[in-house]
């Protein structure tokens, strides 16, 4: 909970919270609708995306509101800013051309992972994902691996915390389940996710980690589900992602 001091301006937090609302799920949202998810009135909602409106930065048809280009102007110019993205590019750009595959790096954020960066090959999930993309970080390979860097208790309450609604008929969804898997992943040094975001898709990752040997941020390529196995992503991949990872520890601070 945000300590409210005397700087705290209310206002700002509940347009933050109503932009915080509008997603891959939820891109039409009316009156109510927002409300309802930022948990205060309706009248705090509609002035709030009534003033997104007026400056551009959501549309209105009378009923629903949608989120226009321009509210991309406020991630990608934090994320811009951020080293992170402009120190992992040229490496996300050798690590696909090497693999000729599409390579990703993202951080936890909550619940959720964020991408930072990305070289695309070729596209194989049905979701276009960019930087900012978010995805569940319990289902997918560099949210696991970034969970299973965390204290098992810090670990297991995000996991309690999350939506875990099954994707698809591979979805681990018992808690329990998850953290072992997450013991595995910290074991093994790397995450191999097969079609639990998505069917035919999987993925490997492993972590990024900063000079000083903490996880910052995790590399993954996703592939479609061509193998026989899962397990074959680690023979085809792994050296190549450890590669990227052991160059990238040199510069990450």
């Amino acid at each position: 909970m945000l300590n409210k001091s005397t700087n705290f301006i209310a206002s700002l937090a509940k347009g933050l919270q109503v932009i915080e609302c509008f997603g891959a799920q939820t891109p039409r949202l009316s009156i109510t609708d927002v409300a309802q998810r930022a948990g205060f009135d309706r009248a705090s909602a509609r002035r709030c995306l009534l003033t997104l409106h007026q400056l551009g930065y959501a549309e209105y048809d009378g009923k629903f509101f949608t989120v226009t280009p321009r509210i991309l102007r406020l991630g990608m110019g934090a994320l811009a800013a951020l080293p992170l993205p402009q120190l992992v590019q040229p490496w996300l750009d050798q690590l696909s051309e090497q693999i000729n595959e599409s390579t990703s790096v993202s951080i936890l954020d909550e619940t959720e992972i964020v991408y930072l960066a990305r070289a695309a090959q070729r596209r194989v999930m049905s979701i276009g994902l960019m930087p900012g993309s978010r995805l569940p970080a319990h289902c997918t390979s560099m949210g696991r691996v970034l969970l299973s860097a965390l204290p098992e208790a810090e670990a297991r309450a995000l996991i309690e915390r999350s939506d875990l609604s099954p994707r698809t008929p591979y979805s681990l969804t018992a808690p329990g389940e998850i953290m072992d898997e997450l013991a595995t992943v910290r074991q093994n040094g790397f995450a191999i996710n097969d079609q639990e975001v998505e069917l035919g898709l999987r993925s490997i990752a492993v972590p990024l980690k900063n000079v000083r040997g903490k996880v910052v941020a995790a590399l993954n390529t996703g592939v479609a589900a061509t193998q026989d196995t899962a397990s074959a992503l680690h023979a085809q991949f792994a050296g190549s992602l450890l590669q990227a990872q052991a160059g990238l520890m040199r510069i990450l601070a």
